[in-house]
């Protein structure tokens, strides 16, 4: 019998509030870090989100009482799938949840049928590009970004993100098996 209080599923769509507030609290670890111009910082759009909720690309990890403590949104762009957002909140981390939300996405994405996860993150803050590596994401050379990752560099420049500190990772799928 297993003890573990929390367990995943697909987000709700009367759960997009609970989801925005948790991507806002996961925001406030990178206070003082000099990473983000809060002035210029904006939410995952909310349009978007009840969208990708609706077509069940949203997953959220949940506690004891099913009150979701974590998120993962992802998204398709350039026929890869794409981690838009995942956040653990604090009082939560170091459970495991992140990389659950992050196999979750892995596995959809393989029954799918695409051939990798991308991403955009802070290169070497500890819950960010290292967290990813471990979890089998390679930073991705400059010159290999396709036009639709320089579009997003531009974009986090745009909302207060410091590019000069971030990276796109992509992990390969193996198609022919499934996540554990």
């Amino acid at each position: 019998m297993s003890t573990d209080p929390y367990r995943l599923r697909a987000a709700r769509p009367d759960e997009r509030d609970r989801i925005q507030e948790i991507e806002d609290l996961a925001g406030t670890r990178f206070s003082g870090l000099g990473l983000i111009d809060e002035s210029l910082d904006v939410g995952f759009p909310t349009e978007d989100l009840d969208r990708l909720i609706r077509d069940g690309q949203v997953w959220v990890a949940c506690d004891a009482a099913d009150q979701a403590v974590g998120m993962v949104i992802a998204s398709v762009r350039e026929d890869a799938a794409y981690v838009e957002e995942m956040d653990v909140l604090a009082e939560h981390g170091r459970r495991g949840l992140g990389g659950r939300l992050l196999e979750t996405v892995c596995t959809w994405a393989r029954e799918h049928g695409y051939a990798a996860v991308t991403l955009s993150t802070f290169r070497d803050v500890p819950w960010n590009g290292p967290f990813y590596r471990r979890h089998g994401f390679a930073d991705l050379p400059t010159a290999t970004w396709t036009p639709g990752m320089r579009a997003i560099h531009e974009q986090e420049g745009r909302h207060g993100l410091r590019t000069d500190v971030r990276v796109f990772m992509r992990r390969d799928l193996n198609r022919s098996t499934s996540a554990a």
